[in-house]
């Protein structure tokens, strides 16, 4: 039997190298095997075709959604955002999150495309820490939800402020004496907090502690383990970096689709919910974003950015069409739900801000 390589295998079909190799892990090319470290497989063998566009139906038990509530989360506006997915023409096989938060485009990807690499990162290290938990530990961490579970739903309300104060107190204690062992813990309680807190906020004060209180929930479901258990399964091939979001830089090439989803900048002067870490994103780093978009710009990527309108309270602030000047800028309809005054959530315009 006549064989050949990887590498003629993508000469011949005209896909990169890196794909033919994920195609032989992946068990989609017949009779394809690893000798040493790279990949043969029958000289005769045919491209396989293209499932990077495989769409699930929504009830494909693989079929996963955020399994955090995520101030900004961006669920509402996944259909403006797909309309940019630049994933048709085979040459953008790999995708980047910088500021994952609850990972709603994530998801949108994971369930849509397979892709040959995919990075996520975000600043804050609980909520990394919860994704990576889920990836490598969902047997365990399955377990203490379904027990907090258990141990939450019965109660009474003035015993669910107790148990949910005593969890808040446990889950800052984890934060400010960081022990590996602890990780699995403190993903748990990540989870719990967020599915029984009010308006499912992450929010720290200026020490980093998480200062949300406790929701009006009657039946919150704190475990979803189908979900969970889905979701550990997609997570498998994603890498996770807890850092800032020039940490991608090293991963983002003209073959990468970025979408940068920052803190938001402030539309008026008391909405300045940015604070689901201890550290504030204020304009200078704003511009500082732009400047690292320009330049992964250059580099030949793809890239998507959101952000909130200053138009919608000022209409000559002009913050971001200034900074991102070079690029395209597309104002959408959202809903913006989370304020402390109930007569300014409602719908507001939004930035998506595109180099293509």
């Amino acid at each position: 039997m006549e064989i050949m390589s990887a590498k003629e295998a993508a000469d011949k079909w005209g896909i990169s190298q890196r794909r033919v190799a994920v195609l032989c892990s992946e068990k989609r090319i017949t009779d394809a095997k690893m000798v040493g470290n790279m990949w043969i497989m029958p000289s005769n063998a045919t491209k396989p075709t293209d499932a990077r566009r495989t769409r699930y139906t929504d009830t494909d038990s693989s079929s996963i959604k955020p399994f955090l509530k995520w101030a900004g989360g961006k669920g509402q506006l996944l259909k403006e955002i797909e309309q940019y997915y630049p994933f048709e023409n085979g040459k953008i096989t790999k995708y980047a999150e910088p500021f994952v938060g609850g990972g709603a485009v994530l998801f949108d990807i994971l369930n849509k495309y397979c892709l040959d690499e995919i990075y996520i990162g975000d600043i804050n290290s609980e909520l990394i820490n919860t994704y990576l938990i889920i990836r490598e530990r969902i047997d365990d961490i399955v377990g203490l939800l379904h027990k907090y579970q258990k141990e939450y739903i019965p109660l009474e309300i003035e015993n669910r402020k107790i148990y949910y104060s005593d969890k808040r107190s446990r889950f800052n204690s984890l934060k400010l004496n960081v022990n590996e062992a602890n990780n699995i813990e403190k993903a748990a309680l990540m989870i719990f907090l967020n599915k029984t807190c009010f308006n499912g906020l992450y929010r720290v004060n200026r020490k980093g502690l998480f200062n949300v209180p406790m929701g009006a929930y009657k039946n919150p479901l704190i475990c979803d383990e189908n979900n969970l258990r889905a979701v550990s399964e997609k997570l498998q091939r994603v890498t996770i970096v807890c850092g800032d979001y020039r940490e991608s830089a090293e991963f983002i090439d003209e073959h990468t689709f970025v979408y940068f989803d920052p803190p938001y900048r402030p539309i008026t002067d008391t909405a300045n919910f940015t604070a689901y870490t201890k550290n504030l994103f204020n304009d200078e780093e704003q511009i500082e974003l732009a400047k690292f978009v320009d330049d992964m710009h250059r580099k030949g990527a793809k890239i998507v950015v959101s952000n909130s309108d200053p138009k919608n309270f000022n209409t000559k602030d002009d913050f971001f069409d200034n900074i991102y000047s070079s690029h395209k800028i597309k104002r959408v309809e959202a809903t913006r739900m989370i304020n402390c005054n109930s007569k300014a959530r409602g719908k507001i315009k939004e930035l998506l801000i595109s180099n293509f």
